[in-house]
């Protein structure tokens, strides 16, 4: 009997090790942890499945090391629109996902170029950028450090929540100044996306929860790239808007609602420009793109803004009158409404956009602006003139009454003097008859 149930005890089973996951997978999906656990999981469950993922990270690999084959693709790849120097194809670490990024920062949303949520990277050293990684692991849109006009990050108007917009301007991405012929085919456009400030639960404990450190990020790059650049903030010294932030009162509002055309943004006067977003076509005046400025259709509440560059004149309407005062300071501190200066400005172009060179570069043109004009009517000055005298105008015409027409001033002299209770004499006559004469002379 013993022989027998040992002959029928149950045979353990064997279990085989899985075998290992294709290291193309590892490479294709590097920048995203979540999906490669998924795809690693799949083939767990499903073995027969690994050859189908490998051929699938295979073509990933394939098509982020090689350019678009057709550069209307829907789909934005790098070349056409992240603004890379000339247009020529960047780094191979840039616009390889594969390569390792110095910071990541998943779940960002994007408005431009694509209005979608793509993970945020950072890529430091001397060839290093910023870039946004899509859902499957590809290059969407990037930009190479070295070709960075300017970083802004600006306070989003109009919501409950602490919200910044960064904004990168890359060179010849104004959309102000005309983008040079070589850059026609693929002209570069700014990248922005929301940075939400954390609020409750999400606070870490000794960790600033606004956009402080993600701008501190962005600034080392730039400095390991050797642009010289960093983040711009809004500054109460240079503007802050008179009108209170409707949704938080406590805090200034540095933006100005404005109207381009019929679509609505606003205007942000920073210490290196003037930036209107942030929908599209987003612009951006560098003080050297400006001629002048001045201001139109100076109404009681309302009043239009002009910028003059060397190719255009580009008009927003519907400002808020309250902020006249601090935007005619703003202007008249840069020297932004002689155009003689705008040569000047354009000549010392790469000193405005160095560390500590705008607000040098601010101090000349504001000193030259002010020895130039010290004895002329400012803009500000003649738009309130015409504007009381336009006031005046309208109060002449709402005194005049039709029903006095032809009355001689003796009548009139004669209906006051009734109204203070006086009353004149038979022997009066003749001495009100002289008072008419007199004032049917003045009339003629």
């Amino acid at each position: 009997m013993a022989f027998i149930a040992l002959n029928n005890a149950p045979v353990p089973i064997q279990t085989r090790a899985p075998p290992p996951h294709p290291k193309e997978i590892d490479v294709a999906f590097a920048s995203n942890h979540e999906l490669r656990k998924r795809v690693h999981a799949a083939i767990d469950q499903n073995p027969t499945q690994s050859t189908l993922f490998r051929d699938i990270s295979t073509y990933i690999l394939d098509q982020t090391s090689a350019a678009p084959a057709d550069p209307t693709t829907k789909k934005r790849k790098l070349q056409d629109s992240s603004g890379l120097q000339n247009g020529a194809p960047a780094t191979n670490r840039l616009t390889n996902s594969s390569s390792k990024a110095w910071r990541t920062y998943p779940g960002v949303s994007f408005s431009i170029p694509q209005r979608k949520k793509f993970t945020l990277e950072l890529l430091d050293q001397q060839d290093g950028g910023i870039r946004a990684i899509g859902a499957n692991g590809s290059v969407e849109c990037a930009i190479a450090c070295k070709d960075v006009d300017q970083v802004f990050c600006l306070p989003v108007p109009e919501k409950a929540k602490k919200q910044h917009n960064f904004v990168i301007i890359p060179v010849h991405g104004d959309g102000v100044a005309p983008v040079p012929d070589e850059w026609k085919a693929s002209p570069p456009e700014p990248i922005v996306w929301t940075f939400e400030e954390a609020t409750g639960k999400n606070v870490v404990e000794g960790e600033d929860p606004g956009p402080g450190l993600v701008a501190e990020a962005i600034h080392h790059c730039l400095i390991q790239a050797g642009t010289g650049k960093q983040v711009i903030f809004p500054d109460a010294n240079e503007f802050a808007s008179a009108v209170p932030e409707n949704h938080r009162k406590g805090d200034k509002a540095y933006h100005v609602k404005a109207h381009r055309g019929s679509k609505e943004g606003y205007l942000y006067f920073t210490a290196v420009g003037i930036i209107y977003g942030f929908k599209k076509p987003l612009a951006y005046f560098d003080f050297a793109a400006i001629n002048s400025i001045s201001y139109t259709a100076v109404l009681r509440n309302t009043f239009n803004l002009v910028i003059t560059t060397p190719t255009a004149e580009i008009e927003f309407g519907m400002l808020d009158q309250t902020d006249f005062a601090g935007i005619n300071e703003y202007v008249q501190k840069h020297g932004l409404q002689d155009a003689s200066l705008a040569a000047d400005r354009r000549a010392k172009k790469l000193n405005v956009n160095k560390v500590g060179g705008n607000k040098e570069g601010a101090a000349n043109g504001a000193q030259a602006s002010g020895d130039g004009d010290a004895d002329e009517e400012s803009e500000l000055q003649k738009a309130e003139r015409e504007l009381q005298d336009k006031e005046d105008d309208e109060e002449d015409d709402d005194d005049f009454d039709p029903g006095s027409e032809g009355e001689s001033e003796g009548e009139g002299s004669d209906s006051e003097g009734e109204e203070a209770g006086g009353s004149y004499e038979e022997g009066d006559t003749a001495e009100m008859e002289d008072d008419d004469v007199d004032g049917d002379h003045m009339e003629h």
